[in-house]
């Protein structure tokens, strides 16, 4: 069967499970892709070997009978996730030439499962940024491009290297992570399904810290069955997790039942901003009249603080951004600055990182700083902490008065062109989180679901928000979103 690299996960367990193909024809149709694909930049450390080797001991495992769902599955590792003996660099020149000899819980959870992994995928460095433009191995390019057109476009970030692997069929899924949008933005841009799960839902053990009240792993995926199934491989307790929840992680998959009568969808009033394109509103209320006639009810709900909530969230990651980046000095690990006759430990400190980080990072880290600085710790980051608990208290009121679900828009616009914002004020850049970082200060799950195509022919995705710890009701609203809106497009190949 030739194109097995264009399965989902769904299908080729079950060509799997029935002997119809087997994990290693499955992983050689991927690097074939992978290796047609270095235009789009996607994959930035190729393990070739490691997957072959993982594919024969999972179609070993499928012989004798008892292998899980993501068995013989091959999938793409973003390059924030450590994996052990394998560079993980977090996309960032600090991090060069690190193999960290353990491998995170997420990846390692994956591995125990039978998934094999492909290589690591590119990304914003330390997941900073909205665009994938800010990594150390340049930008990922967008598989998709605008009708009539060749001009490059971005994929989002930061998971962009997984979004545009997804889409352009170089893996069956990925995984990525989710500080401020970094799942949800580049699935809506790319036409695939992210999930950012409830924080504390998978562990952050081994995953290199951005924001470490923020920051949550979860997959990406061709479909809403696949985000299911890969999410509940990903997911477990974790000791070494302070903040990873003690909660038994249900069959997500079996939860997909696509009935939706009775439940109750909020439509926030304050996501309605101004200058939102005719496009994005049309999809916002196609997407609600979907889910009506599935049997839903349509409820207005307001969401006071949400206008408050990128100015906290542009608080919040950079101050813990600036302290978890502080221990990359030079040191211990990665890259050191070459000193002059002379240089004392300052000197290596400030060398090391003025080369290593790139200026995305360093303004973030400046911005964390000086908020978290003797003057400015009340009037900056004390009353972001504020406006945090006020935006979580909003979605606990909602969901107590019996919403089960938020509809909202998953970003303001298709997407841009690579270069078209960043020589911009950084500030129009923040704004593409605009329908996102919400969900994250409140560590509620959220996920994007393709659901058009603006009139360039570029996906557009609808985002459901969720009550804490109900993914799986989550998935299920999802699933019934993706039937009624249908979404088949995929990017011409090009590259």
């Amino acid at each position: 069967m030739s194109d097995l690299n264009k399965l989902g996960l769904a299908e080729a367990r079950d060509l799997l499970r029935k002997g119809e193909t087997n994990s290693v024809e499955l992983t050689e149709s991927c690097l074939k892709a992978i290796d047609a694909a270095d235009a789009l930049n996607a994959f930035v450390h190729k393990t070739p070997e490691i997957a072959l080797e993982r594919a024969k001991a999972a179609d070993a495992r499928i012989a004798t009978g008892d292998a899980p769902a993501m068995c013989g599955l091959p999938i793409g590792i973003k390059d924030l996730f450590c994996t052990k003996g394998v560079d993980s660099q977090a996309a960032s020149r600090i991090l060069k030439g690190f193999k960290p000899e353990y491998e995170s819980t997420v990846s390692q959870n994956l591995v125990d499962a039978g998934a094999v992994m492909l290589g690591k995928l590119n990304m914003d460095e330390f997941a900073m940024g909205s665009s994938n433009e800010t990594s150390v191995y340049g930008n990922v390019v967008s598989p998709w491009r605008r009708e009539g057109d060749t001009a490059e476009l971005t994929p989002g970030g930061s998971s962009g290297g997984s979004a545009s692997a997804v889409a352009a069929d170089l893996c069956l899924a990925a995984t990525g992570t989710d500080t401020g949008g970094s799942i949800r933005q580049p699935a809506a841009f790319t036409g695939i399904t992210g999930i950012k799960p409830t924080y504390g839902r998978c562990s952050r053990w081994g995953v290199v810290a951005f924001a470490s009240s923020l920051d949550q792993a979860g997959p990406m995926t061709k479909n809403v069955r696949d985000a299911a199934i890969m999410l509940e491989a990903m997911c477990s307790h974790d000791p070494k997790d302070s903040t990873s929840a003690d909660l038994a992680v249900p069959n997500f998959e079996a939860m997909l039942t696509g009935d939706i009568k009775g439940k109750k969808i909020g439509i926030p009033k304050e996501y309605r901003m101004d200058g939102m394109p005719g496009e994005i509103e049309k999809l916002w209320s196609d997407g609600a009249e979907m889910l009506k006639a599935a049997g839903a009810e349509i409820v207005d709900i307001s969401l006071p603080h949400t206008k408050y909530a990128l100015p906290a969230y542009y608080v919040i990651a950079p101050a813990e951004a600036s302290s978890n980046l502080a221990r990359y000095d030079g040191v211990r690990y990665g890259h050191r600055a070459t000193l002059a006759q002379g240089d004392g430990i300052t000197e290596m400190y400030e060398k090391t990182r003025a080369e290593g980080f790139g200026p995305e990072v360093q303004r973030r880290v400046m911005i964390g700083t000086y908020v978290l600085s003797a003057g400015f710790y009340d009037a900056y980051y004390n009353r972001a902490r504020r406006v945090r608990t006020l935006i979580k208290k909003d979605f606990e009121d909602v969901f107590a008065a019996g919403i089960d679900a938020i509809l909202t828009p998953a970003t303001p616009s298709a997407a841009f062109g690579l270069g078209e914002m960043t020589d911009a004020d950084p500030v129009q850049m923040y704004l593409n989180d605009v329908f996102t970082v919400t969900v994250n200060l409140a560590g509620l799950p959220g996920i994007a679901v393709p659901a058009g195509v603006d009139k360039q022919g570029l996906p557009l995705g609808l985002q459901l928000i969720g009550r804490p710890w109900e993914e799986g009701d989550l998935l299920n609203t999802a699933y019934a979103l993706e039937d009624a809106a249908g979404f088949v497009a995929k990017p011409a190949k090009w590259w």
